[in-house]
């Protein structure tokens, strides 16, 4: 961690570091870059994510960047270091123990050259571009790190390759479990935290099971026969304003990872499991020119440079541009010229299945087809083009493994036969992202404990390699996958005891432990007779739509803010004019509170109204009087028949703070116990009235002239680990 000590270190042991200096201060920054030149780099000893760390071209640039560099390092010292412009970035996770033992458990490379962040990086295992001397060259490097730096237990390795000829440098170490152990135990099935642990109490890694296969050891390497590729999940959609550039610093709030034979497949894959509503590699920016800026917006630049000029002079001029090895700008290249065939050839079945091979989705193979998605997914399955489901095994199939975890493919044999008895499948929550975090997670955990010790078969799917519902023995089944229409209709078909030939699957889904995601898809797959346990679709929807849900207010007699639900701008000035002004503004089926503002003039709302319809199309807009008071929340459990109320949070902001950013108190301080009875009964009376079967989260607002419903969301919320472990009710 103390970056000195550790150049010492490598310096001593032979291994190259990049020419650098330890600094206290400003001025002994600008003496090294006179010394060597621009551009430098600035690591921070002791901090994470990148945090304080910056590229510097300028003597300007340097001065501002070791200042928040110092700043941020609790021992006030930066490394600052050559800029090693273009170099590939190489990732090692490897596993030590007492007995002097070690094993790379996975080795990833970073689609994005040095200068980005891991976090933010497009990272791909195992790693595409290296020969077998310099995989076997870093290899050993790391091992002699790790025996050097006397580590027991895991260790992530950080070097820099020249692309240009086999040099390299060792840029850092994490002597712990990362975000990229994480990532790396979910490629590879090696359960990195849990095989550390063990090395930690005195076993040594010939001692320790394999837990995948039941027969091999610890001390066995990994092996992998797919690729796996990892998308970050930024927050620019909630910040569109944010300045979208990615660097040094992690501006990242999570990552998915996707599965697949071929890295084509695996990238679409991971694409498509970022939830970016429906967006694609076929979407596109205004501009592609500025494909060599590393932003969250380059994967789709360069998509969009290849459509317009696929030929090697361009692929040249991409991969200068941008750094990023040759290798990957073919695979997108080669993408791009499916499009082409998919837009200007009759359907085939054999162009079909070429198609879904390299990872297009029925949606876009419709769009670049001119048909529609359901029309696609019945050609297909009419052809017998169906995914196939694969084994995670960590050996490759070289061993019989026990694990329950697969990937989706299109190949020929299905490994993951239907488990049979009684099942249910509980959608996860997808990538961590503001509004959407951990806490989906920990439900959907919850979830499938509880049905597994129910003599229920439990069946995950999510796409997170950070959570713990992607561990593969949490449940009984898991299915590392997206969270859309298409996967999870694939995998009920697969779990259903015929096979999946029956018009309507035979497993019923769980849908309100894993936030949004989980309920946005609850109506497009009952639309296909899926059955959805808990909650029904008529109350998902009478809950969610802002217009049903002020009917079954007015129906139960329940007070709200005054409002209305418009589609129109004309009718949000018109429905403002009416109500006065302030006004809090919101569309429905969102979370997290996108695109919810307090709006206080006709110009913030007619601003907003117009971004709204441009977003979220013809969902309805909710236009409320903005009441100023003091905001309450309940989490509940209802079985149709009772409701039990485990507690009530009261907010300590205002009104108006979104409960997600604000700090709450359990039990309330403040309510008299007429409000806090007033706060039971309505919330009893929406869940009875919207026929919860179990979670419901309620949100009010107490003013003096009472207590107002502000809406209800049918399904796990962000306080339930909150309150269950606030209250010892699970």
């Amino acid at each position: 961690e103390d970056r000195e000590l550790f150049k010492r270190l490598l310096l001593r042991i032979g291994e190259p570091v990049p020419p650098s200096a330890s600094v206290t201060q400003v001025d002994d920054a600008r003496a090294f870059a006179d010394e060597i030149g621009f551009p430098l780099i600035v690591r921070p000893s002791f901090t994470l994510g990148g945090t304080g760390g910056g590229i510097a071209t300028t003597e300007a640039e340097l001065e501002a960047v070791v200042a928040r560099g110092l700043a941020s390092s609790p021992i006030q010292q930066v490394l600052v270091e050559q800029y090693l412009v273009g170099w590939k970035e190489i990732e090692y996770e490897v596993m030590r123990d007492a007995n002097d033992t070690c094993v790379t458990v996975c080795n990833m490379e970073n689609i994005d050259p040095m200068g980005v962040h891991t976090g933010d990086s497009i990272v791909v295992a195992p790693s595409q571009t290296l020969s077998d001397k310099e995989y076997h060259l870093l290899r050993s490097a790391a091992f002699k790190i790790i025996r050097a730096l006397g580590v027991e237990g895991g260790c992530n390795v950080q070097f820099a390759l020249d692309p240009r000829s086999s040099r390299y440098y060792v840029i850092e170490v994490n002597p712990r479990v990362s975000r990229s152990s994480a990532l790396a135990s979910k490629a590879t099935g090696y359960p990195i935290a849990r095989v550390a642990a063990k090395i930690a109490l005195g076993k040594r890694l010939d001692e320790i099971t394999n837990a995948a296969t039941g027969r091999t050891c610890a001390a066995f390497e990994p092996a992998l026969d797919y690729v796996v590729v990892k998308i970050p999940r930024w927050p620019f959609d909630k910040f569109p304003q944010a300045d979208r550039h990615i660097g040094t610093q992690m501006k990242a709030t999570g990552e998915v990872m996707a599965i697949e034979r071929t890295f084509e497949a695996a990238l679409q894959k991971a694409v498509r499991a970022l939830e970016l509503d429906g967006r694609g590699l076929l979407c596109e920016p205004v501009a592609y020119d500025e494909a060599f800026h590393a932003t969250d917006q380059r994967l789709w630049q360069l998509m969009a440079a290849l459509r317009v000029d696929c030929s090697s002079a361009m692929l040249d001029h991409l991969h200068h541009a941008t750094g990023i090895d040759i290798f990957f700008l073919l695979k997108l290249r080669r993408l791009v010229e499916m499009e082409r065939r998919l837009h200007n050839e009759p359907l085939s079945p054999l162009l079909l299945r070429a198609a879904k091979r390299l990872g297009f989705s029925d949606r876009q193979i419709a769009i670049l087809s001119g048909s529609t998605a359901e029309t696609i997914r019945s050609e297909r399955l009419r052809c017998g083009i169906r995914p196939v489901f694969k084994m995670v095994d960590t050996c490759a199939g070289e061993f019989a493994a026990q694990t329950a975890y697969f990937y989706s493919t299109y190949a020929e044999e299905n490994e993951a036969l239907p488990l049979g008895g009684p099942s249910a499948l509980v959608l996860g929550s997808g990538p961590i992202r503001i509004g959407q975090g951990i806490e989906f997670d920990y439900c959907s955990v919850q979830a499938a404990r509880a049905l597994h010790l129910s003599g229920w078969h439990s069946i995950m799917v999510n796409s997170n390699p950070e959570t713990v519902s992607t561990d593969f023995d949490l449940s009984d089944r898991l299915y590392f996958e997206p969270l859309d229409e298409e996967s999870v209709r694939d995998i009920l078909e697969n779990e259903a005891s015929d096979g999946g030939t029956r018009a309507s699957p035979t497993v019923p889904l769980m849908v309100q432990f894993g936030g949004q995601t989980a309920i946005n898809l609850a109506g497009v797959l009952t639309q296909h007779w899926v059955e959805i346990l808990g909650t029904s679709i008529e109350g998902i929807d009478a809950a969610e739509d802002r217009r049903q849900f002020q009917a079954l207010l007015a129906r139960l007699g329940l007070p709200s803010p005054t409002g209305r639900t418009v589609n129109t701008l004309e009718g949000a000035t018109a429905t403002a004019q009416e109500i006065g002004y302030p006004l809090l503004v919101r569309p429905s089926y969102v979370l997290g509170g996108r695109a919810m503002e307090i709006v206080y003039d006709r110009v913030s709302l007619e601003r907003y109204v117009r971004q709204a319809l441009k977003l979220y199309g013809t969902k309805p807009l909710l236009i409320d009087s903005y009441l100023a008071g003091k905001e309450v929340e309940v989490d509940l459990v209802c079985d149709g028949k009772e409701v039990l109320i485990p507690g009530i949070m009261e907010h300590i902001e205002r009104a108006g703070i979104h409960s997600g950013d604000s700090s709450a108190v359990y039990p309330p301080i403040t309510l008299t116990q007429r409000e806090i009875e007033t706060i039971t009964r309505y919330s009893t009376d929406i869940a009875l009235a919207l026929g919860v079967r179990g979670l419901l989260n309620a949100q009010y607002v107490v003013t003096n002239d009472g207590v107002f419903v502000l809406e209800v969301n049918p399904r796990a919320s962000r306080t339930v680990p909150f309150l269950s472990k606030a209250t010892g009710v699970p």
